[in-house]
């Protein structure tokens, strides 16, 4: 059992709750039973080491028996320790090493999306997350970030998207521009959600959401600049028809990908 909280290992691992030693190391960081779940059963190869504690292996022997049967290392910690290296603070027991994976743009156009959603400039974690299990709930493709936006390994996303991140395709990309052209050459129309765009239930009924569609979503606060909107082949928003100001831009992202899975699935 690792008892000591000060202990190189455990500090090593603690470290990949900040984002310099995720870049480093080309590690990070999965916490509890249901992300780890998801990541012995996609991507189990990519799991060096899974930490738990006396109670999380009572609790999870099923975690713990892939855990083993794939190879993995697997580290019985006491409570102080398990609280050591995780982000959260009340850890569910498990926390696991994991290797980044291994996307690109390019194996998700051999693919032939016909869903994308594309984050440019999130910023909260939180909304980053809820948005990649959306998608994964939607049926798209593959999410991609651009811009300065947040890590997808920052371990709030990683919990947001309670194992979602495992499901399919998450990228982390620069260049917004090149990443349109390339989404645009492989057939999919370029949608921005934005408050100044056309109704979205217009759009709708006219079969647009029936085409094969990348969704823009810009920054929480900002929004998307005019250049950026100009990147796009059209922009739509989601009527509000209650007294809300506004709508939270994960709620939103929810609504425009469900539209498009609908339509792409019933042909209108």
């Amino acid at each position: 059992m690792i008892d000591n909280p000060r202990s190189p290992r455990v500090r090593a691992v603690a470290k990949l709750s900040k984002g310099r030693a995720r870049r480093e190391t080309g590690l990070f960081l999965i916490e509890g039973p249901q992300s780890v779940a998801e990541a012995l059963a996609y991507h189990a190869e990519r799991l060096l080491e899974l930490y738990a504690t006396d109670a999380a292996l009572d609790r999870h022997p099923h975690i713990i028996e892939a855990a083993v049967a794939a190879g993995i290392d697997v580290e019985e910690t006491s409570e102080q320790v398990l609280a050591a290296m995780a982000d959260t603070v009340t850890p569910q027991g498990l926390v696991a090493v994991c290797r980044q994976l291994e996307q690109s743009v390019d194996e998700v156009l051999e693919a032939g999306p016909r869903l994308v959603s594309l984050l440019h400039e999130i910023r909260d974690p939180g909304n980053a997350g809820t948005i990649i299990r959306a998608a994964d709930a939607a049926g798209a493709d593959a999410v991609i970030f651009t811009g300065d936006s947040v890590d997808i390994y920052n371990p709030k996303v990683v919990r947001s998207t309670t194992g979602s991140l495992f499901h399919l395709p998450v990228i982390a990309e620069q260049d917004l521009t090149e990443v349109i052209s390339r989404l645009s050459s492989a057939g999919l129309q370029v949608i921005a959600a934005d408050v100044k765009g056309g109704d979205l239930l217009q759009a709708r009924e006219a079969g647009v959401l029936a085409k094969p569609t990348a969704w823009l979503f810009g920054n929480e606060a900002h929004g998307l600049s005019d250049s950026t909107l100009a990147l796009a082949g059209s922009a739509l928003k989601v009527p509000l028809y209650g007294r809300a100001e506004s709508m939270n831009l994960a709620t939103a992202a929810s609504v425009c990908l469900y539209e498009s899975a609908f339509a792409l699935r019933t042909g209108s």
